[in-house]
């Protein structure tokens, strides 16, 4: 299909949708690990634990909420009230306080009940989130684009992670995260913002024509991508995912511990101003590496973010002086930025039409179920005898090493080797 121009309403809602998406997905995925560390003194168990429960919860809810937006041929009122629920849902952690837990459950650990509730509402919150998001916004977004400008749209879409992570830490430097009341704060702030974006997107968004599922059966739509027939079908979309989920457990290794590492480790209390300058870098560098794909494709494309991950991962492993890892965390940055938005632009050119929705479930299974089970357990083992820290109530905290990188490094190598190996056999052939 040749290239289709996007129209200026399409690009202002991907960007306020993605960004304020990903904004509520890092304060998940970075700092409710940094809150239950800081808060209640989780460990790597518990941490591990939250991530794994929010990937199961993200997975079912995006398998049948995408079937079902798929059968009614809607996605702009999924996205919209979705989004109002997902704002609301985030509010409710303004009250996971150990001073109110403690009034509230006076006979409790306060601390051990603050984790269990938090890992709990973490799971209500990616219900409205990934039905929001990951279902409902991946496949308007999907629909609404061609082979032709899916590229580029996909680069723009890949650069939020990194933008929503740099308006964090921006805004995050305006608060003492040692505190209760800051983490009250900042959660009923970007709950508030969520529920306005939901409500802009009724005026906002222009639902895509998309062509209601053939099968009428619910359930049938909601495991058609699972099924063999369609696997045969489909091969260019399951390997491509396949290979996505190795990428992200790459990722996952490293990922929920990263501030920490940052923070306590390194000793780096201004990490914020060290990683802003490679976060812009990365950005930017994301949104000119997704038209790479329209030029060259995938394979060259992929191999090109890999080997500038496994540099970055090399880097941070080695060196722990400042400038080092600034350097290690921009290749980092860079390869799993433009790394997504290359496997994000092939799986959406592999899946078939009319049937985003219901795909959307077999995408979150390869980029957030397996990462997200077995990505943090990887970290935890590497972290198990990790130094430990006595806080000042007499608890203890763990203290991560440099031996996440050389795990994730690792992943990504043997994601590397099977790539290469893959092409010898066809140039031998």
């Amino acid at each position: 299909m040749g290239k289709t121009n996007l129209s200026r309403r399409f690009w202002l809602a991907l960007v306020i949708f993605s960004l304020t998406g990903q904004v509520a997905w890092v304060v998940e995925n970075m700092y409710f690990n940094v809150f239950i560390y800081k808060m209640f003194h989780a460990d790597t168990g518990a941490i591990s634990l939250m991530v794994a429960a929010s990937a199961v919860s993200a997975t079912l809810t995006t398998i049948f909420v995408g079937a079902f937006s798929d059968k009614v041929g809607k996605r702009k009122i999924f996205m919209c009230l979705g989004y109002i629920l997902w704002g609301v849902s985030i509010l409710t952690f303004s009250l996971i306080r150990v001073d109110f837990i403690a009034k509230v459950f006076p006979f409790a650990s306060a601390a051990a009940l603050g984790v269990t509730l938090t890992i709990i509402m973490d799971c209500v919150m990616t219900f409205f989130g990934s039905s929001a998001n990951d279902a409902c916004f991946n496949a308007w977004l999907t629909d609404s684009t061609t082979d032709g400008n899916r590229g580029a749209a996909e680069g723009v879409n890949a650069m939020m992670p990194l933008m929503a992570i740099l308006v964090v830490f921006g805004s995050f430097m305006a608060f003492d995260l040692n505190r209760a009341e800051s983490w009250s704060l900042i959660f009923a702030l970007i709950g508030a913002i969520v529920i306005v974006i939901g409500v802009l997107g009724f005026f906002l968004i222009e639902d895509p024509c998309v062509k209601r599922a053939e099968n009428g059966r619910y359930f049938a739509n909601v495991f058609y991508g699972f099924r063999p027939s369609n696997m045969r079908k489909n091969p260019a979309f399951y390997i491509t995912l396949a290979a996505f989920a190795v990428f992200s457990i790459s990722i996952q290794v490293f990922m929920p511990y990263l501030i920490i590492y940052y923070e306590v480790s390194l000793s780096m209390k201004d990490y914020v101003l060290i990683m802003a300058p490679a976060i812009i870098l990365a950005a930017l560098f994301t949104v000119f590496y997704g038209r790479s794909y329209d030029k060259f494709g995938f394979k060259k494309s992929i191999f090109g973010s890999l080997i500038l991950l496994i540099l970055g991962y090399a880097v941070l492993y080695f060196f722990r002086a400042t400038i080092p890892v600034f350097v290690g965390s921009l290749f980092m940055m860079c390869g799993y930025l433009s790394g997504s938005a290359v496997f994000g632009a092939m799986l959406r050119d592999s899946t078939p039409q009319n049937k985003a929705g219901m795909f959307q479930g077999l995408r979150i299974v390869g980029q957030v179920l397996i990462p997200g089970i077995i990505g943090p357990y990887i970290g935890a083992a590497v972290l198990k005898n990790a130094e430990k820290i006595v806080n000042s109530d007499g608890t203890t905290s763990f203290v991560p090493n440099k031996n996440i990188f050389l795990a994730a490094a690792f992943v990504a190598l043997l994601l590397s080797v099977i790539f290469f190996m893959k092409e010898d056999k066809k140039k031998n052939a």
